[in-house]
């Protein structure tokens, strides 16, 4: 009974993460037969998921809108990672996003027993999120999009550029990425036939969907790194690479993704590639991360570092 429990969560969990599946595809992730798949469907109908089967080559099932769902079945650790999560969601830059945090807490405690609770409660009455300084996003938008991604459907937009200019774009979503200051929608633009990165507060609604589009190879494995190089690379005059000597685990939490990105050199050292407006501060900033470090360029940021590091030597005497 409780490998069939797990299994129907396992397989509820597939149907929400993407739009639809076929049974051999669901037969294949459980490792269980297709005629099982059915049998498992067939239970989660009858407990009130509205899960829709289409017949045929293109056919397979989908988890439906609507419907009566049973209540929510969290343990203690998972009730608790969600609170953190709705508690700092106001950070996020997302319009009214903490208004409707502080009430689906409340409708997530009172549907938790009474021990995990009083945890739930405890973590919502001591955080203290904080806000985000980014500009703000219409959750509609970030909805669209992400459906966009999840479905692989191109989306056509109005996008206000950086000098105020509006034009009409058509692309195939890939992902959002959150940097902590802004949202981006990774994309591949079917005008310039090229990867493009698009501020999410610069698109303009109302967004359409379109047709379905085949996966593209992504731009890079890591995007959260591909985006952080991309607006560096378009915000800041000059663009620096500094080795760092310590790997990439011990710097992570050093070196925020705002700030710039790690690649591995070696077992005991990584590549910091960053930008600046300001050579001075830069170079500030690179020592200040606490490890020896060597700069591989710009020239002019290995003179300003020789030139600070000279009058630090002689102010401290």
């Amino acid at each position: 009974m409780l490998e069939t429990s797990t299994r129907l969560l396992e397989l509820l969990s597939l149907l929400q993460a993407r739009r639809q599946w076929s049974g051999a595809e669901l037969a294949e992730r459980l490792q269980v037969g297709a005629r099982t798949i059915r049998r498992d469907v067939e239970r989660l109908r009858r407990i009130g998921y509205p899960i829709e089967a289409t017949p045929g080559i293109d056919g397979g099932y989908r988890l439906g809108a609507g419907g009566s769902l049973p209540p929510l079945l969290l343990d203690e650790e998972e009730a608790v990672a969600v609170a953190v999560g709705l508690r700092a969601a106001a950070s996020v830059g997302v319009s009214g996003i903490e208004e409707t945090s502080v009430r689906a807490l409340a409708k997530l405690e009172q549907m938790l027993p009474a021990r995990v609770r009083r945890r739930v409660g405890a973590l919502a009455w001591a955080m203290v999120p904080r806000r985000g300084y980014g500009p703000i996003v219409d959750p509609e938008v970030l909805a669209v999009i992400a459906g966009a991604c999840r479905d692989r459907e191109r989306l056509r937009f109005a996008y206000r550029a950086h000098d105020g200019t509006r034009a009409r774009r058509v692309v195939e979503p890939l992902r959002l990425v959150h940097t902590g200051r802004r949202w981006y929608l990774v994309a591949w633009d079917l005008a310039r036939e090229d990867w493009r990165t698009f501020r999410v507060d610069r698109i303009e609604p109302p967004l359409a969907t379109d047709r379905r589009f085949p996966e593209r190879k992504p731009p890079a494995e890591d995007l959260a790194a591909y985006v952080a190089r991309g607006v560096s690379s378009a915000r800041d005059r000059y663009q620096a690479r500094v080795l760092l000597m310590a790997p990439v685990a011990e710097l992570q939490q050093r070196v925020p993704a705002w700030a710039g990105t790690l690649e591995p050199y070696g077992a005991d050292a990584c590549v910091l590639h960053t930008g600046a407006d300001w050579l001075g501060g830069l170079a500030v900033y690179v020592a200040d991360i606490g490890v020896e470090f060597r700069v591989l360029d710009p020239p002019e940021l290995r003179d300003r570092v020789r030139e600070l590091g000279q009058r630090f030597l002689s102010a401290s005497g």
